[in-house]
């Protein structure tokens, strides 16, 4: 792919294979260094939300998939969470330990506020709050800040909490009981998502077995919970015994040879877009595993920072996130009527959703 950051500074672009995008935008200041994507997937429930990830991609091109992917899945996110938001994605090519900083997180907040409120930002891996109360200073369109400016803090606390409640609900239908008290969850990836989900596991008398590629965060686990099972990859936990598998590290984590290696009979994670292509989602079922949509049940951090749109409360956002369980619930229950794997009945839910309600934005309201 050409570089198309090449002498651009700030243009719409078509999404090529993404097709449906409402609009996809090149964002480029050389002297801070920056260069970003943002897409919006859809704005048919109202104003896209999505977080924004900071990550060394090989090349724009991967970048480009990433985020029109990413965009895409936010706006099923946002529909089956109930909230009044379409799907919105950005990126910022680079690596945040090197190339973050004030004049390029204030470069991308310009960049932002040019589109008028059409997408809403937020944390995402190698963003944080922190870096959030940066771009708000040059952009009104930010959520996912510190608690110090009003906002919710961390979203990763509901998103973990919102992947518990989506595997209580797996464990319902699967083995009749909510509770993963004796069951062998193997978490891949104990970063912001995934060191919370392992405190509700353990705290539910569930078995936990981990692996990253980071020994700093599998020791920061292991200080907490010493009782911990550490694996070396992937590889070693999709094979391992487990009952649960939670990828909660980047998407894709459901290949072929994932899912012909797996001795689990529920996925659950928290990771965005983890099945590597169409068709895997197939696969699962023909092998008699039980998936758990991710976007389904990741949905706890949108809910999270969502709810400072209109002054955050955690009890508020909690709540909604706990729903989570009876969504899921209910998509295992279409899934099995309708004959469809679980991935098939939350996409036919989230567009009948973006459909039904998207319809009246054409109803004039008068001026």
């Amino acid at each position: 792919m050409t570089d198309v950051f090449s002498g651009l500074s700030h243009k719409d672009a078509s999404p090529g294979a993404g097709g449906q995008h409402e609009q996809v935008v090149f964002c480029s200041d050389e002297r801070s260094g920056l260069r970003a994507i943002i897409a919006v997937y859809n704005t048919a429930l109202g104003p896209a939300i999505g977080g924004t990830r900071f990550y060394p991609y090989p090349s724009e091109s991967e970048a480009l998939a990433d985020v029109l992917n990413l965009s895409r899945a936010m706006a099923y996110k946002n529909a089956l969470a109930g909230l009044d938001h379409g799907g919105g994605k950005a990126v910022i090519i680079g690596d945040p330990a090197t190339m973050k900083s004030e004049a390029l997180l204030r470069a991308y907040g310009r960049f932002l506020q040019s589109l008028g409120g059409r997408y809403i930002t937020a944390c995402d891996i190698g963003t944080y709050s922190e870096d959030m109360d940066i771009v708000a200073r040059e952009s009104r369109f930010v959520t996912g800040r510190t608690v110090e400016h009003g906002g919710a803090g961390d979203s990763s606390i509901l998103t973990a909490y919102g992947v518990y409640q989506g595997m209580r609900a797996a464990a319902e239908h699967r083995y009749g009981t909510s509770s993963l008290r004796g069951r062998r969850v193997g978490v891949e990836g104990v970063g912001k998502v995934g060191h919370r989900l392992v405190k509700h596991l353990v705290d539910d008398g569930a078995e936990v077995v981990v692996c990253d590629v980071s020994r700093e965060a599998v020791d920061r686990v292991l200080r907490v919970y010493p009782g911990v099972e550490v694996v070396a990859d992937q590889e070693e936990i999709t094979g391992a015994d487990i009952e649960v598998y939670a990828p909660c590290a980047l998407g894709g984590a459901l290949t072929d040879d994932t899912v012909a290696r797996l001795n689990a009979t529920i996925v659950c994670g928290g990771a965005n877009n983890q099945l590597a292509h169409p068709g895997v989602e197939k696969q699962l079922a023909d092998r008699g595993i039980l998936y758990a949509p991710d976007y389904v049940v990741n949905s706890g951090g949108v809910i999270q920072v969502a709810d400072e749109i209109e002054g955050f409360s955690m009890d508020r956002a909690r709540s909604k996130a706990t729903r989570i369980y009876n969504t899921t619930l209910r998509i295992f229950e279409i899934a099995a009527d309708e004959g469809v794997p679980p991935a098939v009945a939350a996409d036919r839910l989230a567009e009948r959703r973006m459909s039904e309600v998207g319809r009246l934005r054409g109803i004039w309201l008068g001026t």
